[in-house]
């Protein structure tokens, strides 16, 4: 699989730019270089927020706090690794739902990231922030690479031909991503079950094709 310098090459070769980088960390002392260590970690975790990927879902059960406040029942601790916590569900439930129950995340007065709930001995999915590019599925990577074209054509190209350029970038970036999805979601499939909370749903996710293929 890409690497980050493979990836940053790539999205370079997008802007027909023959540079090639080497490090990113640190920079190896070419613009492009310090474009693409500054742009990259931003592209990767807006990819990574852009769907709930098979590859940075985790799942994890979640360590109650102190009281919650009022309106809710429990006060819990959100995963110091998540980007996005998109499902909260009772221990008992093993399979996806077709909808998370009731949750907000905030912050408590001690400036603490936190998760409340209804829901007793909540368990959480959550995006996590996958940097092991070797984990990325080929067509992540392609959005990914786009996505990080799109952010370095200002700086490299500069003007209306940048600002033209970038918007052609996110195009692809953009649909790059939404074939990604569609491969990321055929990866499920569950069944209804029934939980102590009663009937389950299937995958929260539905399986989508954007370009239309059977």
């Amino acid at each position: 699989m890409a690497s980050e310098i493979e990836v940053c090459n790539l999205a370079l070769g997008h802007l027909g730019d023959t540079a090639t980088v080497a490090s990113l960390d640190p920079p190896e002392g070419s613009a492009q270089a310090e474009h693409c260590a500054r742009f990259y970690p931003i592209a990767r975790d807006m990819m990574l927020q852009a769907h709930a990927w098979n590859f940075a879902t985790r799942r994890i059960q979640l360590a109650q706090l102190g009281e919650a406040p009022y309106g809710w029942a429990y006060s819990y601790a959100r995963p110091a690794n998540a980007l996005d916590v998109f499902d909260v569900q009772f221990p008992e439930v093993m399979d996806y739902s077709q909808q998370s129950y009731p949750y907000v995340c905030e912050s408590n007065d001690e400036g603490q990231e936190v998760i409340y709930t209804d829901v007793e001995n909540a368990v959480c999915r959550y995006t996590v922030q996958v940097t092991d590019t070797t984990k990325f599925p080929p067509l992540f990577v392609l959005a990914l690479s786009w996505q990080v074209a799109s952010m370095l054509a200002g700086p490299i190209l500069k003007g209306d031909a940048g600002a033209a350029e970038a918007k052609r970038c996110a195009q692809m970036a953009q649909a790059y991503l939404n074939e990604a999805k569609a491969v990321d979601a055929r990866q499920r499939k569950v069944a209804l079950v029934h939980s102590a909370s009663g009937i389950v749903g299937s995958d929260r996710t539905a399986p989508s094709n954007p370009w239309g293929r059977g």
